[in-house]
């Protein structure tokens, strides 16, 4: 009952968000400025998103090892391809996590490495994320006027940055009652495999690189979407305003992120100066590109021998005690 009223919650706000949002789309201009040029740019864009996809397999991968659950790069690309169909449809922005570590956990790598894997390379996203919007911050600063666009953009950041930075933190601390404890053992065994990856000399180089590479593809994504409807916004603005909606993006409390993009893009358009429609505009394409991707994130799955093995599984009926 919990999870069907927590689905529901996460309805309401996707539907509540999107309402808000929409209300100041003009969805007769958008689609005036949709022609074959546009088709070119958003396959341009999706193809990206599978490149995205592809960066970030080579980073969890290292993390994987890590963590005792080695995968091969063809098995974590489909992985992560049938994670993009589920995060389209289960209650978050991060729903196809659970449907990874099902995967990864039932190849043979069991329920803790599958988790571990999966959660540290998450914070590590994480972490790259909030590193790019403080670096870029003193350009954001002068590009959002407004004193609350400002407040709201650093106050998001530097909690995102901190907690980041509380995680790396609680791995290092020696005290041994962090690996006894129920509530602190598996935190802190993920917090110090983060810190394995993100110090060792072997490793870091090529984790900072593919991190930062899977943010940048993001704008790029972004920026193709804008081309496609020739929307007046360059690339630096876009730079600037899509890392801190993809932080936001990521809180789980709407299905697939739906919602909480188009308000927050809608939001930061609006600081910066821009139109705010055009960030509703922008937000919408994006997700119809990463919907696509799930779409065939979901033929993968399919046609996967993992949904075959699963869907031969016999279910039984409970035996009814005597009475």
């Amino acid at each position: 009952m919990r999870r069907i009223l927590l689905s529901a919650i996460k309805i309401l706000v996707s539907a509540a968000l999107l309402y808000l949002a929409l209300r100041k789309a003009n969805f007769a201009d958008l689609a005036s400025r949709i022609d074959l040029a546009s088709g070119a740019w958003l396959g341009l864009a999706l193809a990206l998103t599978f490149f995205q996809i592809f960066i970030g397999v080579l980073r969890w991968r290292i993390v994987s090892a890590q963590c005792g659950a080695p995968l091969r790069i063809r098995e974590a690309m489909r992985y992560n391809v049938i994670g993009t169909f589920f995060n389209q449809t289960l209650p978050s922005s991060i729903g196809g996590d659970a449907v990874r570590l099902w995967l990864v956990a039932r190849s043979g790598a069991g329920w803790r490495a599958a988790t571990y894997s999966i959660f540290v390379d998450r914070a590590i996203g994480l972490i790259a994320l909030a590193i790019i919007i403080v670096a870029s911050l003193p350009w954001s600063y002068h590009l959002i006027g407004d004193p609350y666009g400002r407040s709201a953009l650093a106050l998001v950041d530097f909690a995102a940055l901190a907690g980041g930075t509380g995680f790396l933190v609680l791995g290092a601390l020696p005290w041994q009652w962090l690996k006894r404890w129920w509530a602190t053992h598996h935190i802190h065994a993920c917090a110090v495999i983060a810190n394995r990856v993100i110090f060792s000399r072997k490793n870091a180089p090529a984790i900072a690189v593919l991190s930062f590479m899977v943010h940048f593809l993001a704008v790029v994504i972004a920026w193709c979407v804008v081309q496609s409807i020739a929307a007046p916004v360059g690339f630096k603005q876009i730079f600037l305003l899509i890392p801190p909606v993809m932080l936001i993006t990521m809180l789980p409390i709407s299905i697939a992120g739906w919602g909480v993009r188009e308000a927050t893009m809608g939001l930061a358009f609006g600081y910066a100066g821009l139109v705010t429609s055009e960030g509703v505009n922008v937000s919408l394409l994006y997700g119809a590109v990463s919907f696509v991707a799930g779409a065939i994130g979901g033929l993968v799955w399919i046609f996967s021998a993992e949904k075959a093995a699963k869907d031969a599984v016999p279910v039984e009926a409970p035996v009814e005690a005597a009475e």
